[in-house]
């Protein structure tokens, strides 16, 4: 009688999951945003933008609020009057620049922001748990979907792009990705199309970070219609709303420098390429001969085609889309954490990103497996589990593609947990019951390594490391800009990561940031922190910089200290300061030390 009670409430509680997923997903995500904001309620509360590209981001917004063009994205407070050439879009500002207009009305500029800067970063995720549950329930079952939110409970690296202050454009486009999967992993053929299409035109808009998944995306779509000729339905809708939506973002979103021939964003060499990439798909679902093989030929002709026209059209396109020069590589991108692979990080940090990969990997594998009676689901279930798989094998190449790896791992985690926590569940024996569910569910929801580090703290830094984090964290803090900012404006001459930050912060303008499209800009400031006095002279007067800004100890500083132990940073560390410099006295507990320049 007990046994057939629990089974009961089992039901009844599977039953409601079924039936009231929609509002489930909100609680859900209400849930992790009541997290993310407790998390950091510090950052939020100082206006903490810890990341270059936030600062750059709101730097963006406020050019817009005030008045500068739509289509200029150039940010005029670095290297001015040129500017820095920016290759984003204006979608992303969308968002933050409502909020910010909505709320100042009642909370004043200031305060606006701040909460623009909360608020904006987590609508995406809204979208992004939407996302994951209808894939797990088109895949998996139709009940398992909370599953799938037990493992990005662990997904550090996912939930890290969609946390308040966060407002990059990262989080988006995770977002869209995984509606890009669910769409893949839709019955329905032609809802399946249009939204795979309009996905990849919106992700394409924001930029080209997905470009590598959005192509798996393209070509799962045509290896489904090879296998079944009546998926011609939705190779049809993916090619009209591809070819459409990507004209119709391009018009509506492409900066005045991205309409030059440009690779590193939707410019006329993605425009052409998705336009008879829409046209010769649309043909292929209209011929859709009936033998498999005559399918697949005309799908390899027509990746024949769009490969050699992108080619043939756009040669200097086929290599690393930035563009950056030997000495922009050598001086400043080699340097970049995030495109390093994940074996050349601390093994605690690679433990932490790949954990969750690897048990959803494994777990898309089975899923085909127990899957592998129905034809349909089974392609789905391959097609959508492929971004994933490859999401996990490219952290060999860089660790920036954790949070889409672990992002759509939790699909195979939940997978694992649905087919097996059942087993355990009903074991006769209670001890089997209770050890192997947990066991299961700690393992398949991604939660057993960081439980077990929790018992393995970390090494404590030495000397240095400490001087650097701290450097780090109080050289981005908005108070020690204070002093700075009450100095009458000018051009500051600083590092390239530091560029950001002083023009959100302060009134002044500054040399760079690090963007690839500023290549002279970079390797002047790299190069003038690490030759002798003199040419750093010239550099600084280059750009008639009025002051000069370093932040001893941080990250920056290490790169000149291994690499030019005698150049004018160092000269600088060690109080070598050239007559053409006077010192600025910013308070003794400010993290910088600032001179004016002496024309």
């Amino acid at each position: 009688m007990r046994r057939r009670k629990e089974e009961e409430w089992q039901e009844l509680i599977l039953e409601l999951v079924d039936r009231h997923w929609k509002w489930l997903v909100v609680l859900v995500w209400l849930g992790f945003c009541a997290s993310f904001m407790i998390t950091k309620w510090s950052d939020i509360h100082f206006f903490n933008l810890a990341d270059t590209d936030d600062n750059m981001r709101m730097m963006q917004v406020r050019g817009l609020l005030q008045g500068q063009g739509w289509y200029d994205l150039r940010q005029h407070h670095l290297n001015a009057p040129i500017g820095a050439n920016i290759h984003w879009s204006r979608l992303v500002d969308l968002p933050l620049a409502g909020l910010i207009l909505l709320l100042r009305p009642f909370l004043g500029g200031a305060e606006a922001e701040r909460w623009a800067v909360t608020i904006a970063p987590m609508l995406p995720y809204l979208l992004l748990l939407f996302s994951l549950a209808l894939i797990v329930r088109r895949l998996v079952d139709c009940r398992a979907y909370p599953l799938a939110f037990l493992g990005l409970f662990f997904a550090g690296s996912t939930n890290g792009m969609f946390m308040p202050t966060r407002i990059d454009h990262h989080g988006w486009q995770l977002a869209l990705l995984a509606l890009c999967v669910a769409a893949i992993a839709d019955p329905k053929k032609l809802r399946g199309g249009l939204l795979l299409g309009i996905g990849t035109a919106l992700s394409l808009t924001i930029g080209l970070e997905m470009l590598i998944y959005l192509a798996i995306a393209a070509s799962v779509t045509v290896l489904l219609w090879v296998a079944d000729a009546a998926d011609r339905d939705r190779l049809r809708a993916y090619a009209v709303a591809l070819g459409g939506g990507t004209a119709i973002a391009f018009l509506l979103f492409a900066s005045n420098d991205n309409r030059n021939v440009v690779c590193d964003a939707l410019s006329p060499v993605w425009l052409s390429d998705a336009a008879l990439g829409g046209a010769i798909l649309f043909g292929l679902s209209l011929l859709s001969p009936g033998g498999w093989k005559q399918r697949l030929m005309l799908a390899l002709g027509a990746g024949a085609v769009i490969a050699a026209f992108h080619g043939l059209m756009w040669p200097y396109c086929l290599t690393r889309l930035e563009g950056v020069s030997p000495q922009v590589e050598q001086l400043w991108l080699s340097h970049v954490r995030e495109a390093r692979p994940i074996y050349r990080h601390g093994w605690r940090i690679a433990s932490l990103v790949v954990a969750l990969p690897i048990t959803g990997t494994i777990g898309w594998g089975l899923l085909a497996w127990w899957k592998r009676s129905d034809r349909d689901l089974l392609g789905r279930i391959l097609g959508a589990g492929l971004p994933g798989v490859v999401a996990a094998l490219l952290l060999l190449w860089q660790t920036r593609t954790g949070p889409a790896a672990q992002m759509l791992a939790t699909v195979g985690a939940a997978a694992i947990l649905w087919h097996l926590v059942p087993r355990t569940w009903n074991a006769k024996q209670s001890f089997v019951r209770v050890a192997g569910t947990l066991a299961l569910v700690v393992i398949g929801g991604g939660a057993l390594l960081p439980l077990v580090l929790r018992y393995f703290p970390e090494p404590v830094a030495n000397a240095d490391g400490l001087a650097i984090r701290r450097a780090n964290y109080l050289c981005n803090s908005f108070w020690a800009y204070k002093p700075v900012a009450a100095l009458p404006k000018g051009v500051v001459f600083t590092f390239i990561d530091f560029g950001p930050r002083l023009i959100t912060a302060t009134h002044h303008d500054s040399i760079a940031g690090p963007y690839h499209r500023n290549g002279e800009q970079i390797a002047d400031v790299m190069t003038a922190f690490r030759g002798s006095a003199d040419q750093a002279h010239s550099l600084i007067a280059k750009y008639r910089s009025n002051y000069l800004l370093v932040c001893p100890n941080s990250s920056t500083t290490t790169i000149f200290r291994a690499e030019a132990p005698k150049g004018f940073y160092q000269q600088l560390a060690h109080n070598q300061v050239p007559s053409w410099l006077t010192p600025i006295d910013l308070g003794k507990d400010s993290p910088f030390r600032m001179w004016r320049v002496v024309k």
